[in-house]
């Protein structure tokens, strides 16, 4: 049997995650980009443990995020590149809002903050993950040999980064967002 539970995130709701998240960026000001990855591969890591699908699902999610900073051939822009690793450095703070090691809420936060962050980087998400896409069905194809795998892979990723950034701000025009705290 499947319980589904919604709940909305007012304005006031949202100020607060925004808080928890400025917070938790100034305590990582410290730390490096190796740093801020490894602590948020090490939650992912810390979650595969029996938690609830709505918490794991959120942590696939997280995972997305990562990849994007440590492909290579993604070469993820710098403003976005920062603002994807401004918002795993909320995942760097040992303090969040509900302690992890209590049975099942205590990842309920950090699923709330991945599914804020995912929303607001929505467009980039949806950009690189159709890169990879794209990469895995060219790397099978045999065709025009005077075409490089960079020259196929950079045309595609300035095709993406600019739908991505189109999006955003199309997106945005209007309406509250998140990512005011990048």
């Amino acid at each position: 049997m499947a319980f589904e539970v919604t709940f909305e995130l007012k304005e006031s709701d949202l100020d607060h995650f925004r808080d928890v998240m400025r917070k938790a960026q100034a305590g990582a000001k410290q730390l490096s980009e190796v740093d801020i990855l490894a602590n948020a591969k090490s939650l992912s890591q810390d979650i595969k443990v029996e938690v609830p699908a709505f918490v794991s699902e959120r942590i696939a999610k997280l995972s997305i995020l990562i990849a994007m900073i440590e492909d290579d051939e993604w070469k993820i822009p710098e403003e976005e590149r920062a603002d994807v690793l401004s918002a795993l450095a909320y995942f760097s703070d040992p303090e969040d809002l509900v302690p992890d090691h209590i049975p099942v809420l205590g990842f309920l936060d950090d699923a709330i903050m991945i599914e804020l962050v995912a929303e607001e980087l929505k467009e980039d998400i949806d950009a690189f993950e159709e890169f990879c896409a794209y990469r895995e069905r060219e790397e099978g194809r045999s065709g025009d040999a005077t075409v490089t795998r960079e020259e196929w892979l950079d045309s595609k990723r300035r095709e993406l980064h600019s739908r991505m950034r189109n999006r955003r701000s199309t997106r945005r025009s209007g309406r509250s967002s998140f990512r005011s705290i990048f």
